[in-house]
């Protein structure tokens, strides 16, 4: 690398550590690859001593978290912290700003990750967000062709949030991806479309001050509440959110994490139905539970190796729950690490999901994972899964990489092999023949190939992805083509 261009990125990197947050500008959102992995590198490497398993990250944690010390650490980050410094720049600044997307897929595929893809066969949004110095606003219309849930107008990412002293609350649609996993997470990703909520999170997450419970380390909570949709089995049903993170010791990251489902037409759903979900009194088997829950505990323990980082990390996942843990296990275990080879850098990852319960510990219990009794729609969010987008009763393994070119522009590939749907039989009641459900219909064992290039083309930027399988996958909404390919440009101005 040229002496003057490292400079460019030592300088960025130190401009990004010395920075303050004086507005309420929300989040890095998930879905930018290249942003995760140059936040996890800089924690893993010690640069940054906050929690990297919850998203969205706030643009107040990157400022208050990034240390000085990446300048002395230059070869290995020097790129990974120019790069956010940019994204802050474009995304994290007062005043207004413009963003406009089109979209396009040959089909809307059933595979997808923490990266982000287009969901429907043809999408076009406008995105206009102000922030100032308290209150953040962002409303993103858009408009679907030939939408897979018969929603043909749009306001996902729109919201309002305002920040009273260290805390963030808001109210919209945003994506949230929760868990330390590339592939999956196990509770609350991106693979469904974003659920209107309100919502509350810390803003700076540092180590509390007090001498008492500064052994906690770094933490975050965060709290959601929303409705799901209408076309269910039983419609208009509550679901609240809930994630804690801690980071103890510097590399390591606890995550807990609960989903509760309640109400729903013709059942209660006021707060004593909620508080007797909260504090476990759901579990009587006979009809009477007052809602259904899920929960889940991830670790994340990342280090350096040599001018590099690695991690290791896993995620369990409980339906029910059983001397204060989650029972009825679903897990997912990983490994990804970081290298600089052909003058580029690249995030590499190893993941296995397995969401038959009790399949790895006790006797496997089919029919399980995301199902209940009563809401026999499933833990579903207009046709997706809201947790891993292999759904229920799969097993996968998942091979991954991306390639971020010195240019800005990169190169992403991942292999699956997964075992969908085990048993063969469906969970999921489709209530609503204008959603398609993409839950898979009956047992099949499939190759997936995903492959993509993103770069700049007219002062905007290009993502092209390629998606390709060995077999039809079945869906419960119809069977999907061996190959997919789609494209999206985004322009800011």
């Amino acid at each position: 690398m040229p002496v003057s261009r490292r400079r460019q990125l030592i300088t960025a990197g130190v401009m990004l550590a010395a920075s303050t947050a004086l507005n309420a500008a929300p989040w890095l959102e998930p879905g930018d690859a290249r942003a995760r992995h140059s936040l996890q590198k800089l924690a893993d490497r010690g640069h940054y001593d906050k929690g990297v398993t919850t998203w969205p990250v706030m643009w107040a944690d990157i400022d208050s978290g990034v240390s000085n010390s990446i300048a002395a650490d230059a070869g290995a980050v020097s790129s990974q912290a120019a790069y956010l410094n940019f994204e802050r720049e474009q995304l994290g600044s007062p005043g207004v700003r413009f963003e406009i997307q089109g979209s396009g897929s040959t089909q809307a595929t059933s595979i997808r990750g923490f990266a982000n893809h287009p969901r429907e066969k043809g999408e076009l949004s406008v995105n206009v967000e102000w922030q100032g110095e308290y209150v953040a606003l962002g409303v993103k219309p858009s408009v679907v062709a030939n939408a897979s849930d018969d929603e043909t107008l749009r306001l996902d990412g729109s919201y309002l949030a305002a920040a009273p002293g260290n805390w963030v609350v808001g109210a919209g649609a945003i994506g949230r991806w929760w868990g330390p996993g590339w592939q999956s997470a196990m509770v609350l990703s991106t693979n469904a479309r974003p659920m209107p909520a309100v919502w509350l999170n810390r803003k700076d997450t540092s180590a509390p001050e007090s001498d008492w419970l500064k052994w906690l380390g770094p933490w975050n909570l965060t709290v959601f509440a929303g409705e799901m949709e209408e076309e269910r089995i039983v419609s208009d049903i509550r679901l609240v959110g809930m994630r804690l993170n801690l980071r103890p010791i510097q590399g390591l990251d606890l995550g807990f994490t609960r989903a509760i489902m309640f109400g729903g037409e013709g059942y209660p759903g006021g707060f004593s139905t909620f508080w007797d979900a909260f504090i476990g009194k759901d579990n009587s088997y006979d009809g009477s539970d007052p809602g259904n829950q899920i929960g889940a505990i991830d670790i994340r323990y990342g280090f350096p190796v040599g001018e590099q980082s690695m991690s290791v990390y896993m995620e369990m996942m409980g339906e029910d729950e059983a001397g204060y843990i989650p029972s009825r296990k679903s897990w997912l275990f990983g490994v990804d690490w970081t290298s600089q080879l052909l003058g580029a850098d690249q995030q590499w990852f190893f993941e296995f999901t397995n969401t038959l319960s009790d399949d790895i510990v006790g006797d496997a219990i089919p029919n399980y994972a995301y199902s209940h009794f009563r809401y026999k729609t499933g833990y579903q969010y207009y046709g997706r899964n809201m947790g891993s987008t292999f759904d229920g009763d799969a097993e996968a393994l998942t091979a991954g990489l991306f390639h971020f070119l010195p240019d800005g522009s990169n190169v992403s590939l991942a292999l699956t092999y997964a075992d969908l749907n085990n048993d063969g039989g469906n969970r999921v009641s489709q209530p609503d023949n204008d959603i398609f459900y993409f839950a898979p219909d009956g047992a099949q064992k499939v190759a997936i190939v995903k492959a993509g290039y993103g770069t700049e083309v007219l002062k905007g930027w290009l993502d092209l992805n390629l998606h390709a399988t060995d077999k039809k996958i079945e869906l419960i909404g119809g069977a999907q083509d061996q190959w997919a390919a789609s494209a999206s440009w985004t322009y800011r101005f």
